[in-house]
């Protein structure tokens, strides 16, 4: 199995003077779950090289096994501080992609050309796409090979309009994802705030929050081995 993870290169929250960037545990948690599972995971983003990591993501009350197994871990740290360009990627060399979130997606993943003709062409060829948190960003525009929303009649999730609230961030953010995706066709579920929860629909496979980052991950391996 061969896996592509796409990361954000942004790390500006808006103009708030926060930093952003990729959620750790978003990242780390199915990033392993993928290895574990014997699958080769490539790491790509818009800039290539080191994507920016969310600070308030590496605090002490968001660290997990997954997390602390990367801080000690010299090869995965070396492979993410050298992400490959997204526009050198082609899905033909790969069976599934996974977006982790973090608010930077919002900013470069939701209009990024090469990212929307990956997810195409993913779709078209019938493969995996799961994305969890604002990762679901880089599907709120994509479409299929005829120009319908890549969402459209499809059941997905994501970082919730309440849980926005929660953190503070519902005057942050460009634009809700749980709004955008239910334009584009969606219909988007959310369970509680924080709860661990995901969903598949087809091969369309998605997360709401950091907590589900490892049942996003399950899912979309379950999807590659049926």
């Amino acid at each position: 199995m061969n896996i592509l993870m796409i990361l954000t290169s942004h790390e500006d929250f808006g103009t708030s003077g926060r930093k952003t960037g990729f959620w750790m545990e978003e990242f780390a948690a199915p990033y392993y779950r993928f290895l574990d599972a014997g699958a080769s995971v490539t790491i790509a983003s818009p800039a290539g090289g080191q994507p920016p990591v969310d600070p308030a993501s590496l605090g002490d009350d968001f660290k997990t096994a997954e997390t602390r197994r990367f801080a000690e871990d010299d090869q995965a740290q070396a492979q993410l501080a050298n992400s490959k360009k997204l526009e050198d990627i082609a899905a033909a060399d790969f069976d599934a992609v996974f977006y982790p979130g973090g608010h930077g997606p919002l900013y470069d993943l939701t209009d990024n050309a090469a990212s929307l003709a990956l997810l195409t062409q993913f779709h078209s060829d019938n493969k995996p796409i799961a994305a969890v948190c604002h990762g679901v960003a880089a599907l709120v525009k994509a479409q299929t090979a005829d120009g319908a929303a890549l969402v459209k009649g499809l059941e997905v999730t994501g970082f919730t309009d309440s849980e926005e609230a929660a953190v503070g961030a519902t005057d942050l953010v460009p634009y809700s994802v749980e709004q955008e995706l239910q334009r584009a066709g969606a219909t988007f579920r959310g369970a509680a705030d924080w709860a661990d929860f995901s969903i598949r629909d087809g091969l369309m496979i998605t997360g709401q929050n950091p907590a589900s980052s490892g049942s996003t991950a399950d899912r979309l391996l379950e999807a590659l081995k049926r």
